[in-house]
């Protein structure tokens, strides 16, 4: 008896996605001094380590490949788990992947490829789904305005610049832009503004509530937000080395 592929249901997909990732950017390649370091971080926050997915960066190190194995180990020893490399050389590419990782060209290389197969676009404006809460008159260009809730399990994202939110963003949900993010309702899902490394990007919302919030990779969880905060109008910048939040206006 033989099978029909054709007929039968798909297995899996395959999507894009941008899916929040912390970086470890290593200025070392001592393991002892990165198992100190993690053990005072861990005692700091020890709900950031509870298997949260890292991204080594090695390109700030010479020869980086030849730790790369220890390294990874003292991660996982702190619960962090490395699912890719990125900078480095063909040795380094080659180690990752025989520690079964991914690996990743430097930032500058990656960030030319992607402006290679970019273009750009003028101001995209979904179609609405339902009534907003605040008109907007007028967006810049790379601008994406999104009408409507941002719904559990749904993805909006402006890969060139800002985005505008003229409705809530669930719990469960996610927003991200390259740029600035405005929530002209609750934000109670995910926010990464700046995903590309834009430091100056902020984001902004009616009220806050979210599940996390980054800009150019530095986040903070739900818990880690102070409880004053919570339910009311509020800013978000990368400021001296750190997520700043604060009352907006």
């Amino acid at each position: 008896m033989s099978l029909n592929v054709d007929s039968a249901a798909a297995a899996f997909t395959f999507k894009g996605g941008m899916l929040p990732m912390t970086v470890m950017e290593l200025s070392n390649a001592d393991p002892e001094r990165i198992r100190q370091q993690l053990a005072g971080k861990l005692s700091q926050s020890p709900a950031f380590f509870q298997h949260t997915p890292v991204v080594l960066s090695v390109e700030k190190l010479d020869e980086p490949h030849l730790a790369l194995e220890r390294i990874c180990a003292v991660c996982r020893d702190h619960k962090l788990l490395p699912v890719a490399v990125r900078g480095g050389a063909e040795p380094v590419r080659q180690s990752a992947w025989a520690l079964g990782l991914g690996w990743f060209p430097p930032v500058e290389e990656g960030r030319a490829r992607r402006l290679e197969s970019v273009s750009a676009s003028p101001v995209k404006e979904d179609v609405p789904t339902e009534e907003p809460v605040l008109e907007v008159k007028s967006a810049a260009a790379g601008t994406r305005l999104y009408r409507g809730t941002v719904r559990s399990g749904q993805q909006v994202s402006a890969s060139d610049g800002d985005l505008v939110v003229i409705g809530a963003v669930n719990a469960g949900a996610e927003v991200l832009a390259a740029g600035s993010i405005h929530v002209y309702g609750a934000l109670r899902g995910r926010a990464l503004a700046g995903i590309h490394g834009n430091t100056q990007a902020g984001i902004y919302c009616r009220e806050l509530a979210a599940e996390l919030l980054s800009v150019a990779g530095n986040y903070k969880r739900l818990e880690d937000i102070d409880s004053q905060l919570l339910g009311h109008p509020a800013e978000v910048h990368f400021t001296k080395e750190q997520l700043e939040i604060k009352p907006l206006g």
